[in-house]
């Protein structure tokens, strides 16, 4: 498995999220438009990465993948691929890709918190989460390349958890549109977790 450009991963992060570009423009495929990279910008990266620090993604080492159902349309699915940071006990960050190669689409961000955070919440800011437990149980949540007793622990771990997960570009998938982000047009799409075994569309599923 390849690792992402953690270089890459940050400038889009910030992107994202400062502009919380939802991008809804079509698009032929996933690539982003634009034009190549110039001499000059690939010169200008390889500077910074010998120079900069990425200290907030290097603790970005757990890897899980799962398929999102959107709120509004739960037959738009898509494949996503979390790497996340374990910040202590009772909550995590990740960050969403739609896919693990170095060319990988950061489409989205997912917060969880343990059961007892969750309880803390005020119930109009606990509609924006789902469950877990549904998705660990069928399977459709998997941690590849971890040993099967250490995957087991690190889904006993994520029981009872909760997750809010906004996904800022539809980069294709069953029942999508390819989009790309390049226009301010329309909203983020809210996850919700399906919570029954059938709810995953097939093709979906492993």
């Amino acid at each position: 498995m390849s690792r992402i450009s953690l270089d890459r991963a940050l400038l889009a992060l910030v992107a994202a999220v400062a502009l919380f570009t939802p991008a809804f423009l079509l698009a032929q495929d996933s690539k982003p438009p634009g034009t190549d990279k110039t001499p000059k910008t690939r010169a200008l990266e390889a500077g910074a990465k010998a120079l900069q620090r990425n200290s907030p993604l290097g603790p970005m080492d757990i890897y899980l993948v799962g398929f999102h159902p959107m709120k509004e349309r739960p037959e738009q699915q898509m494949e996503a691929h979390h790497y996340c940071r374990q910040v202590n006990q009772d909550f995590a960050q990740c960050v969403l890709f739609d896919g693990n190669g170095r060319d990988a689409n950061l489409n989205g961000i997912e917060y969880i918190i343990s059961e007892a955070l969750f309880e803390t919440l005020p119930p109009q800011e606990r509609r924006f989460w789902h469950p877990h437990n549904a998705e660990i149980l069928s399977g459709q949540l998997v941690a590849p390349g971890l040993p099967a007793v250490a995957e087991t622990a690190l889904m006993k771990s994520k029981m009872n958890s909760y997750g809010k997960t906004w996904h800022l570009w539809s980069t294709g998938g069953p029942g999508t549109t390819r989009r790309h982000p390049a226009a301010r047009a329309g909203d983020a799409c809210l996850v919700v977790q399906p919570r029954l075994r059938g709810e995953a569309r097939p093709d979906r599923a492993a």
